[in-house]
């Protein structure tokens, strides 16, 4: 296998892009700089050469504006795919999101649809500055109407993206930035999709459950690695779309291992992680051998880059929650 043949994530996130729009002429590109500059993190270089300016558009510094005009050609047939460049930015977004796009088919009876996919690199790790690492993907999961998408690979970006586009209601669909090019993978450009709402077993296990999503996979895989080592067999989960949740596949692998630790790298309070957590004691308490545990994010703004890695979870957190869920019956 050539290094050729392997691609990064971000690298897969341009291949779906490129395929997409190829296949449908309904598919657009819009926001800050993803034109002439290929996007903040490149995931858009070349597309506008290829498709030319009317279906790849700049538009100015307003996020509302981006949100807004893509409702407006979602709901017209069109299949926008506009980018929010840092998660941080979005919140000027939230009102015409919230209001707008998550409510189209309710409020129009399904007379309208909202074929809208907003993609936004998420997360802290690439020593970045003040409202760049935002991790606020429980935020959108709240919402009734929208979709939230989280890859943690090439290939599950490459297939989940296109998934996304196909989709006719919107789409929030999250990048890692911080695993952008951590790792390469082989994704055959075949315009498979992949399915949504559904979680992947990344690994099989007989101890204990690792559930993660993101950035926060690649540790999972590493502490799984790990605990191998140690006689822990760790079945690790990646949730991919965290709205709506596969929660039958997190039960399926908790009721046989009997045990379960969530990893996320947003902050603890009111998040995912406790959904799931929530859940999974509803739903499977007298399959359970002691407590679900959490490695997550602090219920701190992310900090500077001098202390991110403090913030972010690690391998050794999430050994350590392992350890101690080990140790009871």
């Amino acid at each position: 296998m050539t290094e050729q043949n392997r691609i990064t994530l971000v690298e897969a996130v341009n291949q779906a892009l490129h395929f997409a729009m190829s296949k449908d002429e309904d598919v657009v590109v819009l926001g800050e700089d993803v034109a002439v500059n290929g996007g903040v993190f490149r995931a858009t270089v070349g597309l506008r050469e290829r498709f030319g300016i009317k279906r790849v558009m700049d538009t100015p510094l307003a996020e509302a504006l981006i949100a807004g005009v893509s409702i407006g050609m979602a709901t017209q047939g069109l299949k926008p795919v506009a980018e929010i460049q840092f998660l941080g930015f979005i919140y000027a977004a939230m009102e015409q999101l919230v209001s707008h796009a998550a409510r189209m088919r309710n409020r129009t009876r399904g007379r309208l649809t909202c074929p809208l996919v907003v993609r936004v690199p998420f997360g802290g790790g690439i020593h970045a500055p003040e409202h760049h690492s935002e991790s606020t993907e429980a935020l959108f999961a709240h919402i009734p109407g929208l979709r939230v998408v989280i890859p943690s690979s090439p290939r599950r970006a490459y297939g989940l993206l296109l998934a996304a586009i196909e989709n006719p209601d919107p789409v929030i669909f999250m990048e890692p930035k911080r695993i952008y090019r951590a790792t390469k993978q082989v994704v055959p450009d075949d315009g498979q999709s992949l399915p949504l709402d559904t979680c992947f077993t990344l690994r099989q296990g007989t101890d204990i459950t690792l559930v993660s999503w993101g950035a926060s996979i690649l540790e999972t895989m590493q502490a799984a690695k790990q605990l191998a080592e140690r006689d822990i067999s760790a079945e690790v989960i990646d949730v991919a779309c965290i709205k709506p949740l596969d929660i039958e596949t997190i039960l399926y692998s908790v009721k046989k291992t009997g045990r379960c630790v969530v990893i996320h790298e947003a902050a603890r309070s009111f998040g995912v992680g406790a959904e799931i957590v929530s859940q999974l004691h509803e739903q499977a308490f007298f399959d359970l051998l002691g407590p679900v545990k959490r490695v997550t994010g602090y219920d701190i703004t992310m900090p500077y880059y001098q202390m991110e890695k403090h913030y972010i979870p690690t391998t050794e957190r999430i050994i350590s929650a392992v350890e101690q869920s080990m140790e009871q019956a």
